[in-house]
């Protein structure tokens, strides 16, 4: 287990320090608003002080994203501002039971139920020099991304084909197979025409979950995700750009409209969004949060269907369609015609 991989499954190790501080303060809950976890009891002094929580982002020349520490800030400024992994360092020397970085990584895993993911390649047995299986590679990687449900057009066919990842829906937006369809339904000048078309003409997913058929009631399991539309938007590429750098939320996916005038993004639900009452938002309140969000801060407004978690979302073909460096599985190689 590296600090790296338990940072990244722990909310950039939010999920540590609120961990560390509910071993001695078992009734707090962490309130997120964007990087900003709030207050908490301090666990180490145990004497009634007040830490903050905040997530503090690092930018790197070239990349698309800033990499993300969750930090806690002493008030009385008796502990300079460590991370959660030197946070829980602290916290076991204070109880009398000091760990090196190494023991205390593996018991915050084993507390927090972490396992990171193995794939384990042997080479080939010699079986002519008679030589034992001995040379093992071990290699860590992220854990598979939660998937959601693809269908073939037209729209009204409501059972899936396939499941389908995040990366997966990417590698079929940039591809050339939907190019010919969005460019005739973009055509298309009469709007009711022209909704008729997609009806008809582009596969869809459904960016909530998993379904049985697109119909709430046969939900298996949320993936996590929700999709809002933006629709008549005057730059629609500049306005993925800027949901891409968005700092508050996870931005999963980001693309054109089939019509072309409007942006469909795709968000990821943080799990530590809570309400005041400890339990987490719903899929449609949610949706109420990142509308209100995007009408303040980027001044679009957005389509009231898609609080529906089983909302259908065409896709089409799009080459400069955002995908988060997160969910990047492979190295692209890609068949649709085995994906389809």
């Amino acid at each position: 287990m590296t600090k790296d991989y338990l940072l990244s499954k722990t909310l950039y190790g939010v999920d540590i320090i609120t961990h560390i501080v509910r071993l001695e303060y078992p009734d707090h809950i962490t309130h997120i608003k964007g990087d900003d976890c709030g207050e908490a009891p301090d666990p180490i002094h145990r004497d009634g002080t007040i830490i903050t929580i905040t997530v503090e982002k690092t930018f790197t020349p070239g990349a698309q994203l800033p990499s993300r520490c969750a930090k806690a800030h002493f008030l009385d400024g008796t502990i300079p501002d460590c991370d959660a992994i030197e946070f829980a360092m602290l916290y076991f020397q204070s109880k009398g039971t000091p760990k090196t970085e190494e023991e205390t990584i593996a018991t915050l895993a084993a507390d927090l139920y972490i396992k990171e993911p193995r794939s384990i390649r042997k080479e080939p047995e010699d079986d002519k020099k008679g030589h034992e299986d001995k040379n093992v590679t071990v290699s860590h990687s992220m854990p598979p991304a939660p998937k959601m449900s693809f269908y073939r057009r037209p729209v009204k066919n409501t059972k899936p084909c396939r499941e389908a990842s995040p990366q997966d829906i990417f590698k079929y937006l940039i591809s050339d197979y939907a190019k010919a369809t969005t460019e005739r339904c973009r055509a298309i000048k009469d709007q009711k025409e022209r909704s008729k078309f997609k009806a008809f003409n582009f596969d869809y997913i459904t960016p909530g979950g998993i379904f049985r058929s697109r119909n709430e009631k046969d939900i298996i399991r949320e993936s996590g995700y929700i999709v809002i539309d933006f629709d008549h938007i005057p730059d629609p590429d500049g306005l993925i750009v800027k949901l891409a750098k968005d700092d508050n939320f996870e931005t999963v996916l980001a693309f054109r409209s089939p019509s072309g005038d409007g942006v469909k993004w795709i968000v990821s639900h943080p799990t530590l969004l809570l309400k005041e009452d400890g339990k987490p938002y719903s899929h449609t309140e949610f949706f109420t949060i990142l509308s209100n969000y995007a009408r303040k801060y980027y001044g679009v407004e957005a389509d009231p269907s898609g609080k529906d978690i089983c909302r259908a979302c065409f896709l089409p073909h799009d080459p400069n369609a955002f995908l988060n460096p997160l969910y990047l599985e492979d190295n692209f190689t890609y068949d649709i015609t085995r994906f389809l």
